[in-house]
């Protein structure tokens, strides 16, 4: 069950049993990153999981909980890349970051989606909802509904349902942490069946996201664009991803850097220390250089680094199979 405040829609939204009604304040103010011609590509036919790139599965066909139109921006959906070589694969939803205003889909989505293909992991690429056309909490319920989504069609792309993880950047670095400390193991009375199944990830890759609100740690004006008047306290430690740290709390991988400008390093270091006391699995790096923004830090000597530990991490927990030892002689 998600661990949040009584009078929070999320849990029960999430559940089916309550419609949440969002404030539409001005569609023409939305910055959408996606070309035209993907953003209006129809969705693809699923039953041919051969298609590697491209290929577009909307969340929710019949429109999603507080949709306030049938544009493509009301409609949260995932762009798959498959992974080469014999599966089952892992699987990995990347989640761009850009303020939850827009998306850097490129720089934080395809190129990190054709990174994990190289290494063997199918990559579901996700199109959230995005402020000012939508608030709290329309884009975290598309990141449980990515999970579960992908959960219930394992099968049909060769996937691990048991190795599914999610990978995000700034914001969605941030709505990595709230399904990664928020989840819930599924409703299964629900009458959607992909409602009946777990929205926890295996894994979480979280890269300078905002994983805390906390006065003194966060800027002031981390994660406005989630609501439409400044939160209070109570809506601030309900998105801060440090305050619901559990045990059950999946594994985390940590990229941060100590000159970023936009959020905090000591946000890394919070939500670190958070799981250390609660006893959850968690791997942390912070650089000397570099500024918000450095996806997989190509262009800088010492970032170029984080990728290869990342890597080295998921083949110690067996999210990448290991080569096979060479033999001795």
């Amino acid at each position: 069950m998600h661990a949040i405040s009584q009078g929070s829609a999320l849990p029960r939204l999430m559940r089916g049993s309550l419609i949440v009604s969002f404030l539409l304040l001005c569609a023409a103010g939305v910055a959408w990153s996606q070309s035209a011609s993907r953003s209006a590509a129809p969705a693809a036919d699923s039953s041919d999981p051969a298609q590697p790139h491209g290929q577009i599965q909307y969340l929710w066909p019949q429109g999603a909980p507080g949709a306030v139109g049938d544009q493509e921006q009301d409609k949260p959906h995932l762009e798959i890349f498959s992974g080469f070589g014999p599966g089952p694969h892992t699987a990995v939803i990347v989640c761009p970051g850009g303020g939850y205003s827009h998306l850097a889909y490129e720089k934080e989505g395809t190129q990190i989606a054709e990174w994990l293909n190289l290494r063997g992991i199918t990559a579901f690429v996700l199109t959230y909802r995005l402020t000012p056309r939508y608030r709290y909490p329309a884009p975290i319920l598309d990141g449980y509904r990515s999970v579960r989504w992908v959960r219930s069609h394992a099968a049909q792309y060769n996937i691990a349902p048991d190795r599914i993880g999610m990978w995000g950047f700034s914001a969605g670095g941030h709505l990595v942490g709230m399904v990664g400390t928020r989840f819930d193991d599924g409703n299964p009375q629900a009458s959607d069946p992909i409602d009946r199944l777990s929205d926890r990830p295996d894994f979480v890759i979280s890269s300078y996201g905002g994983l805390t609100l906390k006065a003194g740690v966060a800027k002031p004006t981390a994660m406005r664009n989630l609501f439409t008047t400044p939160p209070d306290p109570g809506q601030l430690d309900e998105i801060s991803p440090d305050l619901h740290v559990t045990a059950r709390t999946p594994p985390f991988f940590i990229y941060a850097t100590t000159p970023d400008q936009s959020v905090p390093v000591l946000s890394a270091v919070t939500f670190y220390t958070a799981m250390v006391k609660a006893g959850a699995p968690v791997e942390m790096h912070i650089f000397q250089t570099g500024p918000h923004g450095t996806a997989l830090g190509q262009s800088n000597p010492e970032l170029a680094e984080w990728p290869r530990l990342l890597e080295n991490w998921l083949r110690l927990n067996g999210w990448i199979a290991s080569p096979a030892a060479p033999p001795l002689r």
